[in-house]
């Protein structure tokens, strides 16, 4: 089991090119995933997601790639883009009256005034590809890593909320059991001060304790919710995303211990359906970081 809150960097540096990537993650309903790549590698965002869902199912994932290198291309001024900016700043200082001349500095601060060999930025953008693709994998490795370490100490924590749940509906079900003859005795106690002078009828006393019988027996609701933690528990040792089904599951249990509240009528099982209830929510928000 894993869990969809982690933080993973690796740095990684090959023949003069460096590569850093960051990748961080956060619970989410869908795998949503957003890059940020050197401009250089931009083309290669497509090949950055399949690397990244090939380990992460589940969250919203923000990765950030940056590259360095030792030996950057030599870049050339392009002497017919340098002329036409400096027609354009003269234009402009003559219409706004600058007094200043337009200066060689003033041009050479024009990032587009270098160019760049098409291939030989192809063949760099390749190389750092090749580095980038090392550093991605060491970070999902350390990040995979991370995220198992939390689902263990998630899985932990649920396994003991659920500890707690079996022995409250334990108490529940020993209970309901002694629920029965109390109400059956406390209803022929009050038909009979109904009718202390008439003769009761045990036929309909019998129809209506029967009546009473199945509107107070939770025994079903009960197998239902032992049965749903059985497969909550059996979830929790699977390595494939569980998230989606111990939501589920949740739901159900939920459903069930409402029911169970809603038939029991009685104080010391309504408390014990709270102290429940409490816990199946702190397991739900736990749930929530699941993948």
């Amino acid at each position: 089991m894993k869990s969809m809150t982690a933080l993973s960097t690796a740095s990684l540096s090959e023949q003069g090119i460096r590569a850093t990537v960051e990748i961080r993650t956060v619970n989410g309903r869908y795998l949503e995933i957003s890059c940020r790549l050197p401009k250089q590698l931009s083309h290669k965002e497509i090949e950055l997601r399949e690397l990244l869902r090939s380990v992460i199912g589940r969250g919203t994932v923000q990765v950030t790639v940056k590259t360095d290198s030792d030996s950057p291309l030599a870049s050339t001024l392009s002497l017919e883009r340098i002329e036409a900016y400096w027609q354009q700043l003269e234009k402009l200082r003559k219409k706004l009256k600058v007094s200043a001349p337009v200066g060689l500095g003033d041009l050479l601060r024009i990032p587009d005034i270098y160019t760049t060999d098409d291939t030989a930025l192809l063949e760099l953008a390749e190389r750092e590809w090749k580095v980038v693709v090392k550093a991605v994998r060491a970070a999902l490795a350390s990040l995979d890593t991370m995220r198992k370490n939390e689902g263990k100490e998630l899985a932990k924590d649920i396994r003991a909320r659920i500890k707690t749940i079996e022995e409250r509906l334990d108490r529940i079900e020993e209970r309901s059991m002694h629920r029965v003859p109390e109400e059956r005795e406390r209803l022929r106690s009050r038909i009979a001060q109904l009718f202390e002078s008439d003769e009761i009828d045990e036929q309909r006393l019998q129809l209506e304790i029967l009546l009473l019988a199945d509107k107070l027996d939770c025994s079903e609701e009960i197998i239902r919710l032992r049965s749903h933690i059985k497969f909550f528990l059996e979830a929790l040792k699977s390595t494939e995303p569980i998230g989606r089904q111990l939501n589920f599951l949740l739901q159900e249990m939920h459903r069930e211990i409402n029911t169970i509240g809603s038939k029991a009528n009685d104080a010391e099982i309504s408390q014990m359906v709270v102290s429940v209830k409490e816990e199946l929510e702190r397991i739900r928000e736990q749930v929530q970081n699941i993948e």
